[in-house]
């Protein structure tokens, strides 16, 4: 197999094929789920043969744990690109906010998120990997932040990483439920300028320090 281990764990090797590959293997997952995609209709949606894809790919969870950790690293780099680590609380945390709340609130983010509950009890290492390589990332760039305003008097906290959680929590508020349970599944900038606001002054409230 045309694989190497890495951490302890097997890694396709990458190759001329491989964006092609995880493409295809993207838009099948998302129409039809980790359990009801086939290899056939990856190899088609693809454009390569099966012996490719195996070449690339030993098995199925490999395939669906290297295109979530590509598209939720994707998605996270953009997220985070926006901080500023000498800006104030107010104005990091709210623009942090937006971002995250749209990437929770996506398509994609939704059918991820859905796959990787179904298939938790049987394959619990999808689920660690769209943790590891999205919500993760956006957690320990979020407190490292905290750290830096704690450290020019703009914030007071003691658990940075419970902080980091419970900012990410309130942006969940309300909007990410009615996702999750298919309610609905578009949302305006109004509804999400609430929740927004509504996070961004509930964190300040209990760890903003008052001029």
């Amino acid at each position: 197999m045309n694989i190497i281990a890495e951490q302890g764990r097997v890694k396709p090797r990458k190759g001329r094929k491989y964006d092609q590959v995880l493409d295809g293997a993207r838009e099948v997952f998302l129409l039809c789920g980790f359990e009801g995609a086939s290899v056939d209709d990856i190899a088609r949606a693809a454009g390569v043969s099966k012996a490719t894809l195996y070449s690339y790919f030993p098995d199925k969870r490999l395939m669906f744990t290297e295109m979530a950790e590509r598209e939720c690293s994707r998605q996270a780099s953009a997220a985070l690109q926006v901080i500023d680590m000498t800006a104030p609380p107010a104005l990091v945390l709210r623009q942090t906010a937006g971002r995250l709340i749209r990437i929770i609130l996506s398509d994609f983010s939704q059918r991820i998120f859905r796959v990787c509950v179904a298939e938790a009890d049987r394959f619990p290492e999808l689920g660690q990997a769209f943790y590891d390589s999205g919500p993760a990332l956006g957690r320990a760039r979020i407190a490292d932040y905290l750290r830096q305003a704690q450290a020019r008097g703009e914030v007071a906290i003691e658990d940075f990483g419970l902080a980091a959680d419970q900012f990410a929590e309130l942006c969940k508020a309300d909007l990410w439920t009615r996702a999750v349970f298919g309610i609905q599944n578009r949302f305006s900038d109004d509804e999400i300028d609430r929740v927004i606001e509504g996070a961004v002054k509930t964190f300040l409230a209990r760890y903003g320090v008052k001029d």
